[in-house]
């Protein structure tokens, strides 16, 4: 059994801040890693936005990808691929009638990013913390 949860979901601010992408930031003689959600490059060219609705959750916890910086990627975003966390094309089956298309994206630069795997997230498709909230820790067993 899957669940599907919305995506106004009240996230508490302290989620929110977290990340798990990291940059070094200097503050006088110490040195203080801020953890900031990377951005998607191809937010604005595709209609990720206009999908309101969240996949069915896959797992509990995210999934770190080694990513390079020209590279498109597609996000699953419905739950259902076989190769988490990017899409395998499982929503064009039209047996299983699923409306959510995969997130396309690139990042800023080559690196290690965590990749959302609850399909909760608010900063697609990079885990915001959302999978820590009781309701989807206990809709994964």
């Amino acid at each position: 059994m899957s669940v599907i949860l919305r995506r106004n979901l009240q996230v508490p601010q302290l989620l929110k801040q977290l990340s798990y992408s990291s940059s070094a930031k200097s503050s006088g003689d110490a040195t203080a890693t801020v953890k900031t959600v990377p951005k998607n490059l191809l937010e604005d060219k595709q209609t990720a936005n206009l999908q309101k609705e969240n996949g069915a959750i896959f797992d509990k916890r995210p999934f770190k990808l080694h990513l390079d910086k020209d590279k498109t990627y597609s996000w699953c975003l419905c739950g259902k691929s076989k190769s988490q966390p990017l899409c395998d094309g499982m929503h064009k089956n039209e047996f299983l009638k699923i409306k959510l298309r995969p997130i396309r994206f690139k990042v800023e630069k080559s690196g290690d990013y965590w990749l959302c795997n609850c399909k909760q997230t608010t900063h697609r498709p990079f885990c915001d913390g959302t999978h820590k909230q009781p309701e989807i820790q206990a809709a994964v067993k």
